[in-house]
């Protein structure tokens, strides 16, 4: 990998594990049922006060059969969330998947409900136009785009208030790093770990042999590692001070960093200044 700069990487996510997302879903089934029990009342006393009374049962199987279906995609949610983070720049592609996304989730929801509801309707000896929520799509739509843009956000915000304290921004490092490979662990002194190189969702944890991967974000490594003498030299790379040997300039202002066990590192000129300060 000397003097060779990979795909620029993607910031990503806050760190998180399995126990967070399902957190998360608890806290939306929580609030979905909060909000789908005062819509289904206020349904049934609107359609009572306009002489057009309903069955209680009815206005509870239209919201239950919506917050069942939103309940059922949000982990889609939430991983599209993950992979087009919109932390990241440039910012409009993103926008651009997710807008597809709630467009296409959209068109399921008035699909899958139409097709539950007949179900039902026919299991209580009533009717119901299977096809009736798919004329009032546009409608419909509105109402999902909201509902999927508050899950992204919501879970943004969730991200970042469940990230890791040790990497919070000015806080000082732990000695050592406690790094999960599923039912394993690693504590791995930072003192042996030379460079940190991005790789995906993950980082690359090099220590003079092959990289241990570490579920983080470069720019969270960035700002818990700072303290620790860590500075970033490249999009997608950052270097302990202590394990550089010398640094050479190049023709078109990049640069190469050598580190002491022998390794080859290519640099951005736009990262040279942080690295030779003081």
């Amino acid at each position: 990998m000397s003097g060779v700069d990979p795909p620029t990487p993607r910031a990503g996510p806050p760190a998180r594990g399995p126990r967070d997302d399902l957190q998360y879903l608890g806290i939306v089934l929580a609030v979905m049922t909060v909000l789908l029990t005062f819509n289904a009342m206020n349904a049934y006393h609107e359609y009572e006060r306009s002489g057009h009374p309903l069955d209680p049962w009815e206005p509870a199987v239209w919201e239950a059969s919506s917050g069942f279906y939103f309940l059922a995609v949000a982990p889609l949610i939430q991983a599209l969330t993950r992979r087009a983070w919109l932390g990241d720049r440039p910012l409009f592609p993103r926008l651009a998947i997710h807008g597809a996304a709630a467009v296409v989730l959209s068109l399921g929801h008035v699909l899958f409900i139409g097709a539950l509801r007949w179900a039902v309707y026919r299991a209580m000896g009533a009717h119901y136009d299977p096809f009736g929520p798919l004329g009032d799509w546009p409608y419909e739509l509105r109402k999902d785009m909201m509902v999927y843009a508050a899950i992204v956000g919501l879970y943004m915000f969730w991200l970042l208030v469940r990230a890791k304290p040790a990497m919070a921004a000015g806080e000082a490092p732990a000695e050592v790093l406690e790094v999960r490979d599923g039912a394993r662990r690693h504590f791995v002194p930072l003192t042996d770990v030379l460079w940190v190189e991005a790789a995906g969702n993950y980082v690359a944890l090099h220590r003079g042999g092959p990289g241990l991967l570490h579920r983080a974000s470069l720019s969270e490594m960035e700002r818990g590692l700072r303290s620790a003498g860590f500075v970033r030299i490249h999009r997608s790379r950052l270097v302990r001070r202590e394990a550089v040997a010398a640094v050479e300039s190049r023709p078109t202002g990049d640069f190469v960093v050598r580190l002491r066990d022998g390794s080859q590192l290519a640099g951005s000129r736009r990262y040279r200044r942080p690295l030779l300060a003081e």
